[in-house]
């Protein structure tokens, strides 16, 4: 008679024992991913910061965030009829540990599924802070020394404008690459804008745009 309760006392011990070790590790478990999430949060608020700390400015008197592209930068061809001359572009404040530049101009809205590119210049030498007006046209020589155009959607290594079908508003990423690297080595001369992309994005330390508009 005496053996009975003993053994209803041990469980009953093991039961309280089981529930205090689950609600304990329940609580360690809720408290490591609060601090993991604390953790995220501090690490995107000061990546953040620091990217907003840089100051990395893209600026044009040609093109201008969320406006409507002139027609000297429409594409004069497959039913437009603009100037097709690329945008004189400036920049400033670039991160440190900046080796060279990388320019890349893509359409997300042209109905490929993929969008279209219209501009990619890299090899751009860290001292350079401009490129002028036309500098897209192979013809004027107006890219600096050492700097390389990329084959465009237009199959075309220069500049090509804005001639979206008719209708929707299309938006025009200018995008200014501060890179780790000289020179993207891994490049050929005959690369996709694909593949060009990706190696900019590879060695990139910050980044700037302008997103401009087109419709017709």
């Amino acid at each position: 008679m005496h053996e009975g309760p003993q053994v209803c006392e041990m469980g009953g011990w093991e039961s309280n024992y089981a529930r205090t070790t689950h609600k304990w590790e329940n609580t360690m478990w809720r408290a490591a991913l609060i601090a993991g999430a604390l953790a995220m949060t501090a690490g995107l608020s000061a990546a953040e910061s620091t990217k907003q700390a840089s100051g990395f400015t893209l600026a044009s008197p040609d093109i201008a965030q969320g406006r409507q592209m002139a027609a000297a930068q429409i594409f004069n061809s497959f039913g437009c009829s603009g100037q097709n001359v690329s945008p004189a572009l400036s920049w400033s404040h670039a991160p440190a540990g900046t080796q060279s530049f990388a320019l890349l101009v893509h359409d997300p809205d042209a109905p490929t599924g993929s969008g279209w590119w219209h501009w990619l210049v890299y090899d751009i030498p860290a001292s350079v802070t401009s490129l002028p007006a036309a500098a897209g046209d192979p013809k004027t020589k107006l890219l600096p020394a050492g700097a390389l155009q990329g084959r465009t959607d237009f199959g075309t290594y220069a500049y090509g404008g804005p001639c979206p079908p008719p209708g929707k508003l299309h938006h025009y990423h200018f995008r200014l690459y501060a890179l780790k690297v000289a020179k993207l080595a891994d490049v050929p001369g005959d690369a996709s804008a694909a593949f060009i992309a990706f190696n900019v994005h590879a060695n990139s330390i910050g980044e700037t745009q302008i997103i401009a508009t087109y419709s017709r």
